[in-house]
């Protein structure tokens, strides 16, 4: 459509016959092409009245939903396909190590492994998930899932690298230094805590983790809202309050850890170096260095679950073995009187009393 639009002064008019001025404003007829939506778009919120936040909060909700039940149906099928002859085939294949002394090698392989993996399916998520059942079914060692993991780090900068490539010229060298900073990042990551064998500290920190987490069930959960929820939201309520206050609170509160870290390694390599009362922690209340008052805590707070809690109680857990055992005790006496019972009638013979029956059940319950 033809219009009337302002334009600078200097700009050139298309023609004098349609430039005119008013003022210091100049105006020109120009061609505007304006668009108007006459159909809908096809999705499935189109006639919907909610607004755009419900709507995202929706589709956030639903692609979490189809991403942990695509993950977790990947973890089930592993477990049920990797089993018997085909598990110890790829034990052996992957956990092998070359011969000395070229054992290192087998490390970086790994890494390399991981990162062609993880630059096919374009996520390390993906590929660490896969991985992860392979290891507690023992097909992969830890020590050999810790490589492939630094590689699938390596793998997933990729992805940043082909977008800033994919980039504009006016910002493609801003881009690729973001990219750049991020492949770079991890690969330092991979120098401090990969090459030499005692800086291997993850492997270690992952053994205690888990060991911890097999006693008690409710720590895996405790730990995910402790690091990736509580500790940020902390860290971020104290840098909005300043650099004083952050430093000021975050500084003391590192060191006390890293005494704690400190003092835990002495105990356990040098503990003649330590003052008495430091060689352990037993000069504290048992809260401040054990969970199992926490345990008792929380497993008596769900104790009221019962029967459908779903093997998350310990004490679900020792009533459902009380009660396997009584059922197991109670098949084994009526097997074993049945078995005398057909004995006695294929001897033809009468039949003992039941109190010789109970006094041999109760003194060997293995004669059968």
């Amino acid at each position: 459509t033809l219009q009337n639009v302002t334009i600078p002064p200097s700009e050139n008019c298309t023609s004098p016959d349609f430039c005119w001025s008013e003022g210091n404003t100049t105006w020109t007829l120009k061609n505007i092409t304006e668009t108007d939506y006459i159909s809908k778009c096809q999705h499935i919120f189109v006639n919907s009245d909610l607004p755009d936040l419900a709507i995202g909060l929706i589709l956030l909700a639903l692609s979490l939903l189809v991403l942990c039940s695509c993950l977790i149906m990947i973890v089930k099928l592993l477990n049920s396909v990797l089993k018997g002859q085909v598990a110890s085939v790829i034990k052996k294949t992957i956990n092998t190590d070359f011969p000395f002394p070229f054992t290192w090698l087998a490390g970086y392989l790994a890494m390399l492994a991981g990162a062609g993996m993880t630059f096919v399916v374009q996520s390390s998520s993906v590929f660490t998930s896969a991985i992860t059942p392979l290891v507690g079914i023992g097909v992969i060692s830890i020590e050999r899932s810790y490589p492939l993991t630094l590689g699938a780090n390596i793998g997933t900068t990729t992805t940043a690298i082909l977008a800033a490539l994919a980039s504009p010229g006016s910002t493609l060298k801003y881009s690729l230094q973001i990219a750049l900073c991020h492949f770079f990042f991890n690969v330092s990551g991979i120098i401090l805590f990969y090459p030499i064998p005692y800086t291997r500290l993850p492997i270690r920190m992952s053994k205690t983790l888990g060991n911890t987490t097999a006693q008690y069930r409710w720590f895996a959960i405790f730990y995910l809202l402790v690091c990736f929820f509580l500790l940020p939201l902390f860290v971020f309520a104290l840098s909005l309050a300043g650099w004083a206050v952050l430093l000021g609170v975050c500084l003391p509160l590192f060191a006390l850890f890293i005494a704690g870290v400190v003092i835990n390694v002495m105990q356990k390599r040098r503990p003649h170096s330590l003052p008495e009362k430091l060689q352990n922690w037993d000069f504290l209340p048992l809260w401040m260095h054990s969970l199992e008052p926490w345990d008792n805590i929380i497993m008596s707070s769900l104790a009221f679950c019962g029967k459908h809690c779903c093997g998350f109680c310990k004490c679900c857990k020792v009533n459902a073995e009380q009660e396997g055992a009584k059922d197991k005790q109670l098949k084994t006496t009526e097997v074993y009187e049945n078995t005398m019972a057909m004995a006695d009638e294929e001897r033809g013979g009468r039949r003992a009393p039941a109190v010789a029956c109970v006094d041999k059940t109760g003194t060997n319950n293995t004669a059968l």
